[in-house]
């Protein structure tokens, strides 16, 4: 007995001295807080904690778009640790309803989602260490996975900027150099995509990776670590309104539970914070709301601090906030949260086992179906299908055809109509049932129109297709994969052309493919028939002309799904031959997008995914520096993201650009870079310009002297009235233009501002334009809601020899905006040839 007890104590003491040696301060060898960490010595200390410590196990569950590793910690008892896929197992057995057995709580912390949000990563190393020595009791009933860095590639890019800049005595000043990141800073991933706007559409490597681990997890709890502004005290939940209806009574409840009780160790500490103000739960790809659509209680706790702060710098408030202080308000909310969520274990597992169970059951929204129609689109239609299928939201294709009714999308009607072969349905009746019902709401219901991001995102409209939403259940039979047409064997006999579609970003990639390898391609101009079979104007022309034996086109083609039609003559029965200039041959062209100070760099950074990415295209990625002296005839195409660029002011690299593109270059600008153009008298105007114009000839009429008397607390109400967080416009198309071919007569667009071109009456095209009554959903402020009406949204400016592209909405949005990429791509492509 004796030597039992020696040995156990020896043992207990071999593992507290392993434990304090690998705290992550002895590991580092410097104190947490006197310095930012990199990313591979926060992977090498992860590492060797699991490597030295039976209660975690580490899970590299991919890499970053620069290679950088992304990991998984889960932190759970020795019991728990020995079964631990038993319980990850069961838990999903919960959600899909096989067992309601009672197990411990899942806790999932995200960390530094924000690159330059950079204290997270930090904190996340203390948690870790906490967890294994001084507070493992609270993993008897909780098992906790923490995801130290979900960003490491805009992490690293922060934390190399400022460990290579900052003073050996941190300079508090706010002003100070190491307090002012350089272009595009540190919180976008390698493509300056937004992670924390990308949970549920999962366009980005790092998303799509951590996602497939969230779902075989499930947790009960989530908390994503932010940061704010500087002199901003502490926020954790609850959150503000407005909260979507789909928050349960019970999600909103807890989180009230947990918020007192972060708030009981703050009182403690004297540490300021607030709650229930600004961050809301609406917008369904953030880290709180797409776990809370989970069932999950999500959250964001949020940090003063963000890539101003550094190491210390002083607030407004005269006092200085260092990163040793951020790291303790995390560490602190971090335990707090798995405290309550341990002593309520019990109660959370039940009430998520009964969210799935209603969910499944009885589905809370108006409509328990959804029928999606591929309308000559089958690629578009498969590519909602992977989406819901990487949201584990369970759709299906009818078998047969049967009649229905429902809520048409496209003409906000209640109307009969056939769900028919191949239409993809997707019922409510299923444990996602939340998830979907957000994704695919017509209306978006908002508590509160003071909102933090779009208010409208309805995937049939992101994706163009139309779709009616049933307040029954549909019982059709269904299966799991769309069947795709099998390209027919080409005739036998001559081929003079082959003939491929054009109506998605599928159709697009394969012309980048072919002009990547120099392959002749043309587009019909207009419509044509041949051989008994009209083909809509964008259909691309591969001719034997040009081009020699095209004998591996057709293996090429099924390869990328790319349905080809071979013809054997250049002799259409309707239409214009395919030697007529009508005919239109691309050249391959060079194409630039602008990057650097001025740029928005989330707009830019869409573009650069989207070129190298989606459609595997060569871009030149050009500083606004370069405009001042670049040699413009290298140049066929440059894309000016949204931004304010100081060179548009100078009037000799105007008049450059200008003679460029009368020369035959093909500029595109995107949002408010259309503004400063319209500015430089390019040809067009804004419409809210025009119409300021035409009020100065007016007379002004008499005002009513009280109007500027408004209550100062009503002052964020006031402001709404011009507010347009995102909303959802039909758009009228001119479906003889290039810049619209592969589209039906409209276009839904997503608007994130009045901004709308005046008609051009001359020397340009209205292509897509606003009518009256065009709005269908999402929060627009009543004075913009006025003014967003006979306006252009899409156009193109004629100046010479070639032409401006005017996109004044953004259709690469986030890139989930599905349906605006073919018309991007028609502007890059297919405009001015």
């Amino acid at each position: 007995m004796r030597y039992l007890f020696s040995t156990i104590l020896l043992f207990l003491m071999a593992f507290t001295r392993t434990a304090a040696q690998t705290s992550p301060s002895a590991f580092l060898q410097y104190e947490l807080g006197t310095r930012f960490t990199p990313h591979y010595k926060v992977v090498e200390y992860f590492r060797h904690i699991a490597a030295t410590v039976n209660t975690v196990k580490l899970e590299t569950y991919g890499s970053s778009y620069e290679g950088r590793p992304l990991l998984l910690a889960i932190v759970a008892s020795p019991e728990n640790m020995a079964r631990l896929e038993t319980i990850r197992q069961q838990n999903l057995d919960v959600v899909a309803g096989k067992t309601t057995a009672s197990q411990p709580v899942i806790v999932w912390l995200s960390y530094n989602v924000h690159g330059n949000e950079a204290v997270s990563t930090e904190a996340a190393m203390k948690t870790l260490y906490t967890l294994i020595t001084s507070r493992a009791a609270l993993l008897q009933n909780a098992v906790v996975i923490i995801d130290p860095c979900l960003n490491p590639d805009g992490r690293d890019r922060y934390v190399n900027f400022y460990n290579s800049i900052h003073s050996k005595v941190p300079d508090a000043t706010p002003f100070a150099r190491e307090h002012d990141e350089p272009w595009p800073g540190g919180r976008s991933n390698h493509y300056y995509f937004d992670l924390n706007r990308d949970w549920a559409w999962q366009t980005q490597q790092e998303s799509r990776q951590r996602l497939l681990q969230y779902n075989r997890w499930m947790p009960q709890v989530h908390v994503d670590f932010h940061e704010q502004g500087v002199d901003a005290p502490y926020y954790f939940a609850p959150a503000a309104e407005p909260l979507h209806d789909a928050v349960t009574a019970w999600q909103r409840d807890f989180q009230t539970q947990i918020g007192k009780h972060n708030a009981t160790y703050f009182d403690e500490k004297g540490w300021l914070y607030f709650t229930r103000e600004q961050f809301d739960l609406f917008y369904p790809s953030y880290g709180d709301t797409y776990p809370t659509y989970n069932g999950s209680i999500g959250m964001t706790y949020e940090q003063g601090g963000s890539g101003r702060a550094g190491l210390a710098i002083r607030t407004r408030q005269g006092d200085t906030l260092t990163l040793r202080d951020r790291i303790d308000h995390h560490f602190t909310t971090g335990l707090a949260t798995i405290e309550v969520s341990a002593t309520n274990a019990g109660k959370l597992v039940s009430e998520f086992s009964k969210y799935f169970q209603d969910a499944r059951q009885q589905p809370a929204g108006d409509y328990k179906t959804y029928v999606v129609k591929a309308a000559g689109n089958p690629e578009k239609l498969q590519a909602l299908a992977e989406l819901l299928r990487k949201n584990e939201i369970v759709a299906g294709f009818a078998n047969s055809s049967t009649g229905a009714s429902g809520f048409n999308y496209f003409t906000g009607k209640t109307e009969s109509f056939t769900v028919e072969k191949e239409d993809l349905v997707i019922s409510a009746f299923q444990p996602r049932s939340n998830l979907l019902r957000v994704l695919f709401e017509p209306v978006a219901r908002l508590t509160d129109s003071v909102t933090y991001d779009i208010t409208a995102w309805a995937l049939p409209y992101a994706y163009g297709l139309p779709a009616y939403a049933l307040k029954q259940k549909l019982n059709a039979p269904l299966h799991d994969v769309q069947e795709k047409p099998v390209p027919a064997q080409p005739p036998a006999g001559n081929t003079y052309a082959y003939l491929a579609p054009w109506n998605s970003i599928k159709d697009l990639k394969f012309l980048a493919y072919l002009l990547n390898r120099n392959i002749k391609v043309r587009f019909a101009e207009a419509d044509f028939t041949i051989n008994n079979v009209n083909y809509p104007a964008g259909t691309l022309v591969i001719t034997k002309a040009g081009n020699g034996p095209l004998d591996a086109l057709p293996a090429l083609a099924q390869k990328m799904e790319i349905s080809l039609v071979k013809v054997p003559t250049g002799f259409v029965d309707k239409g214009a031959d395919f030697g007529s200039d009508k005919m239109r041959f691309i050249r391959k062209p060079k194409v630039a997008v602008l990057a650097g100070e001025g740029a928005s760099s989330l707009s830019m950074g869409e573009i650069w995914h989207f070129f190298e990415q989606q459609v595997d295209y060569p871009l030149t990625v050009l500083n606004t520096s370069a405009l001042y002296g670049m040699n413009w005839k290298d140049l066929d195409v440059l894309i000016l993201p949204a931004g304010r660029y100081t060179a548009l002011n100078d009037k000799a690299v105007l008049e450059r650009l200008k003679d460029w593109v009368s020369n035959g270059g093909k500029l595109i600008a995107m949002e408010d870079a259309i503004d400063q153009l319209a500015k430089a008298e390019w040809g067009f105007l804004l419409k809210k310009d025009a119409e300021e114009k035409e009020k100065d000839k007016k007379e002004e009429e008499p005002k009513d002297p009280y109007t500027a008397l408004k209550p100062y607390g009503n002052r964020e109400r006031e402001s709404v009235m011009q507010f347009i967080p995102g909303a959802i416009y039909k758009v009228h198309l001119d479906k003889s233009h290039p810049l619209a071919f592969g589209y039906p007569a409209y276009y839904y667009t997503l608007k994130q501002s009045d901004q709308l071109i005046e008609f051009m009456e001359s020397g340009g095209w209205n292509v897509g334009a606003l009518k009256k009554d065009d709005y269908l959903t999402g929060f627009v402020g009543a004075q913009t809601k006025a003014r967003l009406k006979d306006g252009l949204v899409f156009g193109v400016k004629e100046i010479g020899s070639g032409s401006v592209v005017l996109l004044a909405d953004n259709p690469l949005f986030r890139s989930f905006w599905e349906n605006g990429k073919l018309l991007f791509g028609n502007a890059v492509f297919l405009v001015g040839q």
